[in-house]
């Protein structure tokens, strides 16, 4: 009885010692880190991260996420709003619709050129481009093969943090050409099936 009762104190205290670290951390951590730290082997880190997911999801507004293997304490999504207004950010937080757009095709497309960007949407996004890179939600990947070797961009670990997604397989399934196709397009789209 008494080992056992050893066995739950020795893994409370490590939730809470890698809770501490979590807290203090300036961004994201990664297991290693975390077991570097500590002292701790790495599946008791990991048997700690998991017993702290499960404790903020049921109870409180902080979430324990995951991205690309390393983690960081958030604030759950669902309290956005509140947090933008108490810290005054509602107008600089918020992306525009086209910045919103060109940020989707990077993100299913990547890696992916202004042109192509330029294409999928109908109109120029040097702006956008622009925005997004400033804004490090966005990335320059190299340059690409094709004539006059554009840039290539991706998305960067901000963009995950920022929509609060662990990888890029949890963004839902998409169809760009029906989405971004203007109506005539789509209606000789639509045309052009029933013909054949």
């Amino acid at each position: 009885m008494s080992e056992q009762r050893n066995d739950n104190n020795n893994e409370e205290q490590a939730v809470k010692r890698i809770e501490a670290l979590l807290f203090a951390a300036p961004g994201l951590t990664s297991v290693d880190q975390l077991a570097q730290a500590t002292k701790m082997k790495k599946r008791e880190v990991e048997a700690a991260l998991v017993a702290l997911r499960t404790h903020y999801s049921e109870l409180h507004g902080i979430r324990l996420q995951e991205v690309n293997g390393q983690y960081q304490l958030v604030t759950a999504p669902e309290y956005a709003t509140d947090i933008e207004a108490f810290l005054g950010l509602e107008v600089t937080s918020r992306l525009t619709q086209a910045a919103l757009e060109a940020l989707a095709i990077v993100a299913y497309k990547q890696p992916t050129t202004r042109p192509e960007i330029d294409s999928i949407r109908g109109v120029n996004s040097d702006g956008v481009v622009r925005s997004l890179l400033s804004k490090g939600l966005i990335e320059e990947l190299g340059r690409s093969e094709a004539a006059g070797r554009p840039i290539l961009y991706g998305i960067t670990p901000e963009f995950l943090q920022h929509f609060g997604l662990e990888g890029l397989d949890q963004l839902p399934e998409i169809d760009f050409e029906a989405l971004f196709s203007s109506p005539q397009e789509a209606e000789a789209d639509e045309r052009r099936l029933l013909k054949d």
